[in-house]
């Protein structure tokens, strides 16, 4: 093999684990408080100890739609294994309650306004729309960034819940 392809393996390998030394522990999901439907306040500590999957949404994004309503079958399907959380991008609360109720996902997942955008934010999101997994002791396992299909959720799911 050649010498120079042989020192560029080397340093992208050295540079690899270096990397992966300096990111230390895995991410923690932000403790943010939101408002739910009803005027509570929650945060995500509330979940501690509870897998968690958390998606920030809006009424403007369209792969938002399906999603949600994947969100609320997958909520039934597993149960009290896994709470899904939905954060809405600081709509106005009665166009997201709105929104949320013409999709017939109301009551069925964990509902959340996010008048200040702070999840979004906090998790450097730059896409629509934005879902973390989070294991029981609060760690991000996995960010993703994009819409999902059903199958890839029950996936990414399945994969949590095996941590």
């Amino acid at each position: 093999m050649n010498k120079v392809i042989v020192t560029v393996i080397v340093i992208v390998i050295v540079l690899a684990g270096v990397w992966f030394f300096l990111r230390g522990s895995p991410e923690t999901v932000p403790d943010l408080s939101f408002q739910d439907y009803n005027g509570q306040t929650v945060r995500l500590s509330d979940f501690r100890g509870k897998y968690l999957l958390v998606n920030a949404w809006a009424a403007f994004c369209p792969f938002c739609r399906e999603e949600l309503k994947d969100f609320a079958a997958i909520q039934q399907e597993v149960g009290d294994q896994l709470v899904i959380v939905a954060v809405d991008r600081a709509e106005p609360p009665e166009k997201a309650k709105k929104y949320t109720d013409e999709l017939g996902v109301t009551g069925k997942l964990v509902l959340l306004l996010d008048p200040e955008d702070s999840f979004y934010r906090a998790i450097g999101g730059f896409s629509m729309p934005e879902t973390i997994f989070v294991d029981k002791e609060g760690n991000v396992r996995e960010h993703k960034r994009g819409p999902m299909q059903v199958d890839e959720i029950r996936g990414k799911v399945n994969k949590l819940l095996n941590y």
